[in-house]
């Protein structure tokens, strides 16, 4: 079977370009043929069709995605597999996906996504994100890379470093752990808390509130450390090293990629018992999953010309649909303790959080149960 790979080619550092590049290389890996190729370069993709001739073509994205992916795929003669994400809701292409013999989720809840506004799941499979467990593994903190990193971050060697990552932190539950640290600092004075975000319009809007909230809070400043800079992915495995624990309870997320890397470095992750985190974090095990605080549930939605749209235009919901969750702030904050204040017990998260990513999420692995059940569900050889 020859496959191509639909995605932002070549790799950039996010979510959706590595989520292609892996399997990209995972099919490699096994020995399997393949081809990348940038989901939007219909020359370059013509050309590809036309040529190697590939039996399908895994395209990534989500479902906003379409007529890149499938649309212009179909023409050439070559079966789309669409391995998508989702995007708060399923706003349109609802044919089109469902009349495909295969259409690839990244979790169980993005499967119940795509279910919930309107397609039968009959014909939806669910894959997770395969990640680099190689690049992305332990490295001690006397390491001089990783010790020098927390030096310029400004973190003693016994201070113990949270960390939330994301391109703006509030979207990955950064509000959520400051209030669950007013509560940890009433108990454990010896922290950092470190938020390193991608500079963007987004992030500096978010950051208002942020700030407005550690004042409220009534937090020491001097604890919480921004970072605001881009990096490459090789960066990212020193970063999550340094630090002691990784707590992202994300608001939205159809895989969470980084709290799975986070997990094989050997870190312990906070995330939220709700979303990908069911599939992607053992609790009590790996990390821990704090119960659902609130969620935020809309009642109707912009849709725009970009989404398949003639033109803009807003959609009523016959039943609220949910866009958003919060996490329990005291949940974390009981999490963070114990990881925090017992040394033991977090090499014992860390250890088993690193063995499940192995197992788990390896890239090779990730392309070789892809592989299987295309031909399992198309029947390619």
């Amino acid at each position: 079977m020859k496959t191509m790979v639909l995605y932002e080619y070549p790799p950039q550092p996010d979510g959706l370009s590595l989520q292609g590049h892996y399997m990209y290389l995972g099919l490699l890996e096994n020995g399997f043929e393949a081809m990348p190729c940038n989901a939007r370069a219909n020359f370059q993709k013509e050309w590809a069709f036309k040529n190697f001739k590939p039996d399908v073509a895994i395209g990534v994205g989500f479902w906003g995605s379409t007529p890149h992916l499938i649309t212009h795929t179909k023409k050439f003669g070559v079966t789309p597999v669409p391995w998508y994400v989702a995007d708060g809701w399923v706003a349109n292409y609802h044919e089109e996906l469902e009349e495909l013999p295969l259409v690839v989720a990244t979790s169980n809840w993005v499967k119940e996504v795509y279910m919930r506004d309107g397609m039968s799941g009959k014909n939806i499979e669910v894959i997770p994100i395969g990640i680099d467990t190689e690049l992305f593994k332990p490295i001690p903190k006397t390491n001089h890379l990783v010790s020098g990193l927390r030096e310029m971050i400004g973190v003693k060697p016994e201070e113990k470093m949270i960390l939330t990552a994301g391109g703006d932190t509030t979207s990955k539950g950064f509000q959520e752990v400051l209030k669950a640290l007013a509560i940890v600092d009433k108990e454990f004075k010896n922290w950092k808390y470190v938020g390193k975000t991608w500079p963007s319009p987004s992030a500096s809007d978010h950051r208002r509130f942020e700030l407005a909230l550690i004042e409220e809070l009534g937090l020491p400043k001097e604890k919480i450390i921004y970072l605001d800079y881009g990096c490459s992915n090789d960066f990212m495995p020193y970063l999550l090293n340094a630090c002691d624990v990784y707590a992202a309870p994300s608001r939205l997320e159809g895989f969470g990629l980084i709290q799975v890397e986070a997990q094989s470095c050997g870190k312990p992750v906070i995330a939220m018992d709700a979303m990908a985190f069911k599939d992607t974090i053992v609790h009590n095990k790996t990390g821990f999953l704090a119960r659902v605080a609130s969620e935020v549930k809309l009642e109707q939605e912009w849709a725009y010309s970009w989404m398949g749209f003639p033109k803009k235009t807003m959609v009523q919901f016959k039943e609220p649909k949910t866009f958003a969750y919060r996490a329990n702030h005291e949940d974390i904050a009981e999490y963070l303790l114990k990881l925090l204040t017992d040394e033991k017990h977090n090499e014992k998260i860390g250890s088993n959080a690193r063995k499940w990513a192995v197992e788990t999420f390896a890239h090779k692995t990730v392309a070789k149960n892809m592989h299987d059940l295309i031909q399992k569900k198309i029947g390619l050889e």
